[in-house]
């Protein structure tokens, strides 16, 4: 178990994707230092109201603690109140015009500190549109079932339809009986065939994100669109904001563990909405969203 290659990778990491980010918005992300008291810190890379992002965070952070927070010990109880280090990326965007989707991807690693330290990596990516076309779906899940597949075949087992399933079930909000978009990829607690093949697995993921959004992001960001889109996509968001506050177990972690809540909380749109009992009108592109996308389907 090497604790700072998978550092070194993750800060390479975040480097490549905000390079890519900024080639495309034309707007520099802001370099955002910070440091923990209780040890650690992080660089929180953020852009607002640039080109194609009305806002974007690209985060990455090492932190260290005394006890797991319930969040990261929730399956693992034996493990409460054991020392930890944490360590990860997580980005999150929110393009500004409606026909781009939202997008969020996260490639972590927890160990506990002390004798015998048990370790895990965790990550994934997931789509949020707004507007659905079949065949953004296809390619976004298309891509990460190419990544998986290497590691599929070395271990036997189909990683993409086991990533698919736990992330149509963790990215749902069970008050409202929905998915928060169109899914993807996610896994957690993830330690099968040793470290090496692991710590693969979760580069596999890290570096698929580009190939997976960026594509997307190019063939929507001139689409034309009005105040009817923009209400919609606020009104979306809005689920958005309910499933980080009430069940994303990142930002749980974060707040638990005396996060920065900043960086913790750039993941939000800067533009939500809430609108009472609201349906869309039948045969209108936005029932279209609800019908045809916002239900586990065979992307791939």
């Amino acid at each position: 178990m090497d604790s700072a290659a998978v550092h070194r990778y993750l800060a390479g990491l975040q480097d490549r994707i905000v390079a890519a980010l900024e080639a495309r918005d034309g707007t520099p992300f802001r370099r955002d230092a910070w440091e923990r008291p209780e040890g650690g810190g992080g660089v929180s890379r953020v852009v607002e109201e640039g080109g194609v992002f009305e806002r974007g965070g690209v985060n990455l952070s090492r932190v260290k603690g005394a006890a797991l927070p319930p969040s990261a010990s929730a399956s693992r109880p034996q493990l409460a109140g054991l020392g930890y280090e944490a360590m990860g990326v997580s980005l999150v965007l929110h393009p500004r015009n409606p026909y781009c989707p939202t997008v969020h991807m996260n490639v972590r690693f927890f160990t506990t500190t002390g004798a015998d330290p048990v370790w895990w990596f965790g990550g994934g990516m997931d789509l949020t549109p707004y507007y659905g076309f079949e065949e953004d779906a296809r390619h976004f899940h298309g891509t990460c079932k190419a990544a998986l597949a290497p590691l599929a075949n070395e271990a036997g087992t189909d990683y993409y339809a086991r990533f698919k399933r736990w992330c149509d079930e963790y990215f749902h909000l069970r008050h409202r009986g929905e998915p928060r978009g169109i899914g993807g990829i996610f896994f957690d607690d993830f330690s099968e065939q040793g470290f090496d093949f692991s710590f693969r697995l979760a580069k596999a993921v890290g570096d698929a994100f580009l190939d997976a959004y960026l594509p997307i992001l190019e063939k929507r960001t001139a689409l034309p669109y009005g105040e009817r889109e923009r209400r919609f996509q606020a009104y979306r968001r809005g689920r958005y904001v309910e499933f980080n506050l009430v069940y994303d177990r990142g930002t749980l972690f974060g707040l638990q563990s005396g996060g920065r809540t900043e960086s913790i909380l750039v993941s939000m749109p800067p533009q939500a909405a809430w609108r009472y009992d609201w349906h869309p009108e039948p045969g209108s592109p936005e029932e279209c969203l609800y019908r045809d996308f916002l239900r586990p389907r065979d992307w791939a």
